[in-house]
């Protein structure tokens, strides 16, 4: 055979064919073919469950995460927190290779657990896996108890573990495993016989928005009760820049955590990211255990507020009621140029549902509403929502559908802006609509993580990014006639 039968040349596709499936891909046909797909998935709305345990450990003082795992892994997760934070994500792995993949990972183990604990310091460390162990069947718990039986780390080290294997669930399974994991260690021991301390214990979910924590800690403190955030990465992702590198930067205090068994009540926001925990805090809490809806709009931060009143005795602060005022002011302002609006949406349920909430509050339409990785019961959840209001007739849900699935559903059915993180970027563009960021990760704006979304504050913040940016286009895009300086 000659050398010149042996090369395999290149077919170039012709530009018209090109166009051809460009245009095609826009059409009802391309989106029944696209629907009708079932294994493939094409750029998902979430991330892994490792991703998720890691930013549980950052929430809490003085911890350390620790993937159990390959280093190109744990070197995915610190890189995504970098870039949505713009901040350092201290993480340590086993570095599993080909040698772990072949006779299990537990030397790999061994040997990390001991190097972290001696050159880092921590006071607990948080073990959580990726795909390699959970693929060949590492025994998570019966490394972690030799490790201790053959002295790598202190016997009375905190050393609380989950399994997250990359390929099932999502981040906010990894973080419901994590947090879990992290209270049931750490309240061992500490259950109390003689009532509660009354303490509130919060715990806001999978939420990438640093300034939500703080908003949180804001509204906990008007009402001047005693409260633990689990867990708070408000410091570790925006830490003071004056000059000191500090590992582990802010964070819930270990010796608050482990009294949250004894807690007056347990608030969780995200029941979809905190299914397990809240089951477990359910059976093994002395008080009260609860989920409300994340507080994003005025009807959901009304009821948290009110939550927060009964569960105190004491009555709204006035300075959040003022707040409100001034909320529900700039709504009627404001409202206008968003309603009857449509809005194509993806991200996580809890997010989801809250975002619809506020859209429905200004009579916008949540036309198209996407949840890549979720159950039926939040898409029951989701209906009904949308039931709730005029304006959420009409509206779709979609659960386990990926964003090119959405790519269809705005080719066929447009809509007037796209609420999500920064993957669906590709989309705006192609499709020429604003898109609005909110979610995780947002990787290619700056600080929108420190300006709160809930709240009454978040509500003022969400209105004005939104109209505004309508605004925009219309300026932009009028004839000179309409070019007018009062809008």
């Amino acid at each position: 055979m000659s050398a010149e039968s042996a090369v395999r040349r290149i077919e170039r596709t012709p530009p018209a064919e090109i166009e051809r499936v460009r245009k095609w891909i826009f059409t009802e046909e391309y989106r029944e073919k696209n629907f009708a797909r079932q294994a493939l998935v094409v750029n998902p709305a979430h991330a892994c469950q490792p991703l998720g345990a890691e930013m549980v450990a950052h929430g809490f003082k003085d911890t350390l995460p620790f993937v159990h795992g390959s280093q190109g892994c744990a070197s995915y997760f610190r890189s995504t927190f970098n870039r949505h934070f713009r901040e350092p994500a201290p993480t340590v792995a086993d570095a599993m290779t080909e040698d772990g993949a072949v006779f299990g990972g537990q030397n790999n183990l061994f040997e990390g657990l001991e190097n972290a604990y001696s050159l880092y310091k921590p006071k607990m460390m948080a073990v959580f896996t990726t795909c390699m162990p959970e693929v060949i069947g590492d025994d998570l718990t019966a490394f972690i108890k030799n490790a201790r039986l053959q002295g790598h780390i202190p016997a009375d080290f905190p050393l609380p573990y989950a399994n997250t294997p990359s390929f099932n669930g999502s981040h906010i399974n990894g973080y419901d495993a994590m947090l879990k994991s992290i209270l049931e260690t750490l309240s061992a021991g500490h259950q109390s016989q003689g009532g509660d301390n009354g303490r509130i214990n919060l715990i806001p979910g999978f939420d990438a928005n640093t300034a939500n924590y703080r908003e949180y800690k804001r509204m906990l403190k008007a009402f001047d009760v005693p409260f633990t955030l689990l867990a708070d990465i408000s410091d570790a992702f925006d830490s003071v820049n004056d000059g000191t590198y500090r590992p582990y930067p802010g964070g819930t205090p270990l010796e608050e955590a482990a009294e949250v068994l004894n807690g007056k009540a347990t608030l969780a926001l995200q029941k979809y990211s905190t299914v397990n925990t809240l089951k477990w805090l359910g059976e093994a809490a002395q008080g009260t255990v609860e989920s409300l809806a994340m507080p994003i709009g005025i009807r959901n931060t009304d009821a948290f507020l009110l939550k927060l009143s009964e569960l105190t005795g004491k009555p709204v602060p006035e300075e959040l009621k003022a707040e409100r005022g001034r909320a529900v002011d700039a709504l009627t302002d404001g409202h206008q140029y968003l309603h009857g609006r449509k809005f194509a949406l993806y991200g996580d349920p809890d997010y989801l549902l809250g975002l619809v909430g506020f859209l429905l509050e200004l009579g916008a339409r949540p036309w198209h509403v996407l949840c890549s990785r979720t159950t039926r019961k939040f898409e029951k959840e989701m209906k009904a929502l949308l039931e709730t209001s005029e304006f959420g007739r009409g509206c779709t849900v979609y659960i386990n559908r990926d964003l090119w699935h959405l790519h269809s559903l705005l080719a066929t059915d447009p809509v007037d802006g796209i609420i999500g993180d920064t993957h669906g970027k590709y989309l705006a563009r192609d499709h020429s609509i604003p898109l609005f960021r909110v979610g995780f990760p947002i990787i290619d704006r700056i600080n929108l993580h420190r300006l709160p979304l809930i709240g009454y504050t978040g509500t003022l913040n969400l209105l004005t990014q939104l109209a505004n940016r309508f605004l925009d286009i219309q300026d932009e895009t009028c004839e000179d006639q309409w070019f007018e300086m009062m809008r």
